[in-house]
């Protein structure tokens, strides 16, 4: 049987290396760059401008300790020249990844027509159709909004701006502005109500007392006008800097409208076997909205080429890990299905300890933090967030615990890599173990 994958994003590119895997019959089409916003535009790229500000603040602080003297000269066309050079190293393995399982890949715009798929002049049949075309940004309609910049411009400005006015309140949000900032940019975060939902308030404090604090947070606030070096807000306010959208993302799924049933949001209604209601036309990644992050793109992916392949396979969302890439990681995780009582909830938070990376931060407090709630009925974690140099693999590990459901008691048998998950060990095994 032919299948044919649309769009070589984590959804894509994952799927399409699964299904050579089992044997079968594989054309990849991409419009522009295989590994789709990760790679190219999206967690990639913001991983890699960290990798630079962590180092920066590293060398900020080690000069104010006064054991080593170093002016930084800073180059932002030098750093974005690697990292272009970088994608396309990374392009290419991809690519030879795909190529290896017997893949073809094929570069173009792709249009359903039918039991055929048309690119570049050419036809391609399909007997089984997987959309994985993503998402873009989310632009407001305000006057103006052509001034904005996104993630996708962040490798096409040529210098670090002055000033940055971050428009959005997210994730993304946050993860931009603390790049900038540390490269030298007043930038403000305008939150249009709450900044930060995803996490708990105590958190949220922390980060921005904390590991944000050069940054201006200001919400509950509306940009209704941009101009190029300048917004108004809804309160008659005027700030200074270049517009930054981080707004939300809007998915590509116009190549489906018409085909298969969309959700409200235009995203592709799929169910857990990631079919939509077409049957042999399937679709993953950020087209069919949800968890817009790389890992759970690819679970769907994969999931999808297996149902693909016959082989019967149901995606499962629960306990997702999730983190902000700021100089010191943010990381936490959420067990949905627990409906814990305020009366069952008990909190425990501490200070982070002197492990990998954290121990120069001593002498300035701030080391990090680790909340952890848990559910004292059912003797199970409800909720954990970490932020330290190690909590992105920490909770990781811990996540997959609690996925499968795991007492508290088995934590007891865990065995540490010192210093890594001190502040986990200490609050589950001593505090309430």
């Amino acid at each position: 049987m032919k299948n044919i994958v649309i769009g070589s994003g984590p959804a894509g590119r994952l799927g399409s290396l699964e299904l050579g895997k089992l044997g079968k019959e594989v054309t990849l089409i991409e419009k522009n760059h295989i590994a789709g916003t990760c790679l190219n535009e999206g967690c990639m790229v913001i991983c890699a401008l960290t990798d630079i500000t962590k180092f920066i603040e590293s060398n900020n602080r080690f000069n104010s300790y006064g054991f080593i003297k170093s002016q930084l000269d800073i180059s932002y066309e030098k750093i974005v020249e690697k990292i272009t050079e970088t994608q396309k190293a990374l392009r290419k393995i991809n690519e030879e990844e795909n190529e290896s399982a017997g893949n073809n890949i094929v570069y173009g715009e792709a249009e359903i027509n039918g039991n055929q798929i048309e690119v570049n002049g050419e036809s391609f049949d399909w007997d089984n159709l997987l959309i994985a075309t993503g998402a873009r940004p989310f632009i407001p309609d305000i006057p103006g909004s052509q001034y904005g910049l996104t993630n996708r411009d962040i490798l096409k400005i040529d210098k670090v701006p002055e000033k940055l006015n971050i428009i959005g309140g997210g994730i993304i949000a946050v993860e931009v502005a603390n790049i900038y900032s540390t490269l030298g940019s007043e930038v403000n975060i305008i939150a249009r109500s709450e900044a930060l939902k995803e996490v708990d308030s105590d958190v949220k404090d922390y980060i921005f007392k904390n590991l944000l604090s050069k940054i201006n947070l200001i919400e509950d606030t509306e940009i209704v006008e941009c101009e190029k070096n300048k917004v108004i807000t809804n309160k008659n306010e005027e700030l200074e800097g270049v517009p930054f959208f981080a707004t939300g993302r809007v998915p590509n799924s116009e190549i489906a409208k018409d085909i298969v049933e969309l959700n409200h949001d235009n995203t592709i209604k799929v169910n857990e076997m990631m079919e939509t209601n077409v049957e042999h036309i399937y679709a993953a990644g950020d087209v069919t909205g949800g968890y817009q992050l790389t890992p759970v793109a690819r679970m769907e992916g994969i999931t999808a080429a297996r149902n693909m392949a016959n082989y019967p396979n149901k995606v499962v969302y629960h306990e997702i890990p999730q983190t902000l890439s700021l100089n010191t990681e943010v990381s936490f995780v959420e067990d949905e299905k627990n409906n814990c009582s305020d009366e069952n909830k008990v909190d425990i938070g501490i200070p982070g300890i002197a492990g990998p990376g954290a121990f120069w931060k001593i002498l300035s407090g701030d080391t990090g933090y680790t909340k952890i709630s848990f559910d004292k009925k059912q003797n199970k974690i409800k909720k954990i967030t970490s932020i330290s140099p190690s909590s992105v693999s920490d909770v990781a590990y811990l996540s997959y615990l609690m996925r499968i459901n795991s007492p508290l008691d088995a934590y007891g048998d865990f065995l540490e890599i010192h210093p890594s998950t001190d502040a986990n060990y200490k609050i589950i095994k001593n505090m309430w173990l």
